[in-house]
């Protein structure tokens, strides 16, 4: 099956004048491609370019060395290539950001007297903060993939659009929904409730624990609007009077026969609710766990939305709890195995955000102290062990919680590529993956084994961004990082031509790349002999999903957490970028 917010204003900007040759190639709201050309006034064994801007920009992508951020109004691009008096370092680069802003940018090369510190307006944005170089080389610039995978969820949106919409080929669709809003799953326009719940869980939490990672990414603020687009989409999907939740907008089967953009979807779009009558506490469950994560990151940003969360997430609790069982009406996707795991879930959200024991109590009678397969959209068993874990300190969930990693870790069982991946399963293997690595990172948090388990995902998350031989190596699987990335993703408005151009069948079968580039989104990933195809009729290994994205997404804001504190591992991957 196909599973399938907001950022802050698009940017405005002139052409950067440096010394030679600079213009504008392209532009469009929330980035530019620009091209210069800077003297060599010396004989130069490597190099370092430093580039200053006058107002924040946000990341900066370029191709002939290898970025490293200083701050958000300065970077270096360093090489080690030889270069003369008389040459000249020629290179295009891509500037992202928002607002309506037009920095002046200034570029030099260090230790060359002379020459280069030229003055023109400029454009570029705001985005992740340096936390390494590149990534096609080196150490990975891990804010700049919390960055994208940003972008990612706001190319998700379903609804009608803001001003500052940062995807400049995507508009309002699907305005007339039962529940305006959310996102669509994957590379199709349902909106799933398991799933979507299971995601904004974990994103919830990774902006809990890692509220430091985003602050030096220069994400927080982007993270706040993204995510909020989803708990507003929760608050009007629960009916607290009606006691009734919306778990499902369109239909599976109807919707996977079109391909095609959501803006020029009209066929009829079914919503699924589970009340009284309709069991559905996984769901429910889930969702309640998901807005009383948004309560406690929305705390010390907005009390007061903080609190129509909690309300909302205590309710569709209690709700939960009186109306157990699994919700069946969404079948054949996303069926779940059970509802205790979502409802221990909820309840410790809901006891780390009230304090009241009588949700610790019910988490206890919840959980299952056996060894998860994984963590995923329908087995958050290891989440609520960690979570059990983190507030009791109780030798029983920490055990429960080293068994899960000691499965994972090498002769635990699980099957690693050559190169070094933990591969739990052929659909998406790169978010079990990432969904492992998070919760190693938030159990090393939890003082368990930390050196072992952020070590190895570290390790886990550089295969991801470039630690692999695919296509030579340095490949990432998130789209739009590095230089080499996959470009057919499994996903409809990426493959389709701007507007007004048609797009339907023939874009899915077009040769080529995808018209639009899906920035930030994780594709499925490798098969276990580390062998991947960028091909779009590739649903298993090209699949894009908002669960995909999930835990890479927190494993990438608990390692800038890591850079912040000092704290980052030596890794010792297998085929290093």
């Amino acid at each position: 099956m196909s599973p399938s917010c907001r950022l802050p204003p698009l940017l405005l900007f002139l052409p950067v004048v440096f010394s030679a040759v600079t213009h504008i190639k392209n532009h469009w709201n929330g980035g530019f491609e620009a091209e210069t050309c800077v003297p060599v006034t010396q004989e130069l064994n490597g190099w370092t370019l430093r580039l200053k801007f006058d107002q924040d920009v946000w990341w900066i992508e370029i191709w002939i060395g290898s970025p490293n951020k200083i701050s958000n109004r300065e970077y270096t691009v360093s090489s080690g290539s030889h270069q003369n008096p008389g040459d000249q370092i020629c290179f295009n680069f891509l500037g992202h950001g928002a607002g309506d802003i037009s920095p002046t940018a200034t570029v030099t090369i260090d230790g060359q007297s002379g020459g280069g510190a030229p003055q023109g307006g400029s454009q570029a944005g705001s985005g992740p903060s340096n936390t390494g170089g590149g990534g096609t080389g080196g150490k990975k610039n891990y804010g700049e993939a919390l960055g994208k995978s940003i972008l990612f969820y706001n190319a998700q949106r379903s609804g009608k659009l803001p001003a500052n919409n940062p995807i400049p080929w995507r508009g309002d669709s699907n305005t007339g929904d039962c529940v305006p809003g959310g996102w669509h799953d994957a590379g199709d326009h349902v909106k799933f409730g398991l799933p979507l719940s299971s995601t904004a869980t974990l994103l919830g939490w990774s902006l809990v624990q890692f509220k430091d990672g985003y602050e030096k990414a220069g994400q927080l603020d982007q993270m706040y609007d993204m995510i909020k687009w989803v708990y507003d989409y929760f608050l009007l999907a629960w009916n607290p009077g009606k006691q009734e939740l919306c778990v499902q907008v369109g239909d599976g089967n109807a919707d996977h026969t079109f391909w095609g953009r959501p803006e020029d979807m009209h066929m009829a779009r079914p919503c699924k609710y589970v009340n009284g009558g309709t069991p559905g506490a996984d769901i429910a469950g889930g969702t309640a766990a998901a807005m009383a994560a948004g309560s406690i990151g929305y705390k010390d940003k907005d009390a007061g939305y903080a609190n129509r969360l909690l309300e909302a997430a205590k309710s569709l609790y209690n709700f939960a709890k009186g109306h157990r069982g699994v919700f069946t009406g969404g079948a054949p996707f996303y069926g779940s195995s059970g509802d205790s795991d979502e409802m221990c879930e909820a309840a410790m959200w809901l006891f780390k955000a009230t304090g009241d024991q009588g949700y610790l109590n019910d988490a206890k009678g919840f959980v299952d102290l056996g060894t998860a397969w994984g963590l995923g959209w329908d087995d958050k068993k290891i989440a609520c062990q960690g979570l059990l874990y983190e507030a009791t300190k109780e030798g029983q969930y920490k055990g429960a919680v080293e068994a899960f990693f000691n499965s994972w870790f090498p002769g635990g069982g699980i099957t690693y590529t050559p190169c070094g991946q933990a591969w739990r399963d052929k659909w998406g293997s790169n978010r079990y993956a990432g969904n492992s690595a998070f919760m190693a990172l938030l159990a090393a948090e939890m003082g368990i084994q930390p050196d072992k388990y952020r070590k190895w995902a570290v390790e886990q998350i550089n295969y991801i961004l470039g630690d692999n031989r695919h296509d030579g190596g340095c490949y990432s699987f998130e789209i739009g990082y590095g230089s080499k990335y996959p470009r057919n993703p499994h996903h409809r408005a990426a493959s389709c031509p701007d507007r007004p151009a048609p797009c339907g069948d023939a874009q899915l079968y077009a040769g080529g790349s995808s018209p639009q580039i899906l920035q930030g989104a994780l594709v499925g990933g490798p098969d276990a002999n580390d062998n991947y195809q960028d091909v779009r009729t590739d649903y298993v290994q090209n699949e894009v999903a908002l669960d995909y994205n999930a835990g890479f997404h927190g494993a990438l804001s608990g390692i800038v957490h890591l850079e912040a504190a000092g704290a980052m591992p030596a890794t010792n991957n297998k085929c290093p970028c």
